[in-house]
């Protein structure tokens, strides 16, 4: 649906276990990350969302580990939009360590009304941007 996005990110030691292997949590913030970067790269950020009353949060998400990172690797964390509806985008989203596949992920965003934490529809913002 549209350009795949992708950025580094270093493995610290906060990221890990104590066997020194990326906690299968931090992969999800790695992913979280990226789809910030995402819209910050178009031009958006959260907080000018959350001004304006619309909140993006995770609804669903699959998630499948199909090898450890470790402490000190750089990896790369790619995202794309497969779906876009009425007030829901679905990610794909993978993590890779030259060019290994570590993590994929499908992540589905609701698109909220800050206050009341409602679905609503796309803001004019993204419509402007073509997302949606």
């Amino acid at each position: 649906m549209s350009d795949a996005f992708s950025m580094s990110v270093r493995v610290y030691m906060e990221d890990t276990d104590a066997g020194g292997i990326v906690y299968y949590v931090n992969y999800l913030k790695f992913m979280e990350r990226a789809r910030s970067e995402w819209l910050r790269n178009l031009g958006l950020n959260q907080q000018a969302l959350l001004d304006e009353g619309t909140q993006l949060v995770v609804y669903r998400l699959a998630c499948h580990y199909s090898k450890p990172a470790q402490l000190d690797e750089e990896l790369v964390v790619t995202t794309t939009v497969e779906n876009v509806g009425r007030c829901r985008m679905t990610f794909a989203q993978q993590i890779q360590r030259n060019k290994e596949l570590l993590c994929a992920a499908t992540v589905e965003i609701a698109c909220l009304e800050a206050q009341r934490l409602r679905p609503k529809a796309w803001p004019a913002t993204f419509k402007s941007l073509g997302l949606v």
